[in-house]
């Protein structure tokens, strides 16, 4: 059994800043959430494990600041398995790495089959985790103690993991591959709110017309702001197809909305009158939406040899090339290089293709340097190969 901590109050939170403080090497920081379960995305436990200090289990319900605790770990490294999941949680909370280690983008950028932390565990140290409580209700309380074991072994071996994968990205040399990697997602900025976000109900393709568009926005913010105001998930008070049945039903009383059998979920009759009464707005709005809204988003490959049939030859030599390059560095295509960055520069490449002109627009895309090098020249060579297919069969069809 894993030994662990569990931090209530505020003498025991600065005590045990004290002990991680004294502790050596990096720290290794998980978050459990209640994601499904509640409208937040808020840390519920937060799990710090240091050679030399042990594993504390922190309810941040309990603590108000945590400036002590980044004191105590903020000048060394944290490791993580999927940073990117618990930074956004922490950062909420005052907690900001200086660096960090992924020890599951490490495994995929090593060409691991399997990345979760259970087999990333069990292939480095030998040891097998039971992985029985990831999609729990971390807001409950108290937390059973199996809870608090789990919580505390998805930390306890993480350094170790760390060491290991840290040698095996050193004899394949990746060591700044993965320091280039760990930095991007450090750095990343949270993505932008979308301007219409309801438009992300499942199932909003069935609904037509703007008035009833008007009617699901309305529902979908009615949703938003009880969810927010219960911190409850959206979906379990009403899932989305039962608002967008509700929408189709168009009923003409609150008495037939309740008479909508699909319209279900634990709110969908407690609440009534607020759905209702959403329904009711939308139907009197004036601010009708638009049936479709402009978006850069790429028409799918499937669609480009109709409808940008250069791109598309492009795009067909590009990618096999990039995928080989991936086989050679033995990792997956998609840290090499995203589908979606290729996509958009066979779409629109720079007019002049060069390898140093591919690697400015690479660059402008997001891509790091690392990436740059390993791909500007396969893909302007894929390039120009399929413009040279373009010349071969006009001079056919000729």
């Amino acid at each position: 059994m894993v030994e662990y901590i569990v931090i209530e109050d505020a003498e025991g939170f600065l005590a045990a800043c004290e002990t991680l403080a004294a502790g050596s090497g990096p720290a290794a920081v998980d978050v459990e959430r209640a994601s499904g379960f509640r409208y937040s995305q808020r840390a519920y436990l937060i799990q710090v494990f240091r050679r030399e200090a042990g594993v504390f289990l922190f309810d941040p319900s309990t603590i108000e600041d945590f400036s002590p605790l980044q004191n105590a770990i903020g000048q060394v490294e944290w490791v993580f398995h999927a940073a990117s999941q618990d930074l956004p949680s922490l950062r909420e909370r005052g907690l900001e790495p200086p660096r960090i280690f992924d020890t599951e983008l490490g495994s995929r950028l090593l060409g691991h089959e399997r990345v979760g932390l259970g087999a990333v565990v069990e292939q480095t140290l030998g040891i097998t985790l039971a992985k029985a409580h990831s999609a729990a209700d971390w807001s409950t309380r108290p937390l059973p103690a199996s809870w608090l074991e789990y919580a505390a072994l998805d930390v306890e071996h993480l350094i170790d993991v760390r060491d290991v994968l840290d040698a095996e990205l050193a004899e394949q040399g990746k060591t700044e591959i993965a320091r280039q990697e760990f930095q991007a997602v450090l750095d990343r900025e949270p993505k932008p709110p979308r301007d219409d976000p309801w438009r992300r109900l499942s199932g909003l393709h069935s609904v037509r017309g703007r008035r009833s568009l008007a009617v699901a926005r309305s529902l979908w913010q009615a949703r938003e702001d009880y969810a927010r105001e219960q911190d409850v998930a959206p979906g379990r008070l009403v899932p989305d197809r039962a608002l967008v049945a509700a929408v189709i039903a168009d009923p003409a009383t609150k008495q037939a909305l309740a008479g909508v059998k699909e319209f279900n979920g634990r709110a969908s009759r407690t609440q009534l009158d607020r759905w209702w009464n959403a329904i009711v707005a939308g139907r009197e709005s004036t601010d009708l939406p638009a049936d479709r809204v402009p978006s850069d988003t790429l028409p799918p490959p499937r669609a480009w040899a109709d409808r940008n049939p250069e791109a598309d030859r492009r795009l067909k030599k590009a990618r096999p090339a990039v995928e080989a390059r991936a086989e050679e560095l033995r990792m997956p295509t998609e840290n090499l290089l995203t589908p979606e960055t290729l996509r958009r520069l066979a779409w629109a490449p720079p007019s002049e293709v060069t390898a140093d002109s591919v690697g400015t627009a690479l660059a402008e895309l997001g891509a790091r340097p690392w990436q740059i090098d390993q791909t500007s020249q396969v893909i302007a060579d894929s390039f120009v190969a399929s413009l040279n297919a373009d010349e071969d069969v006009s001079a056919t069809d000729s």
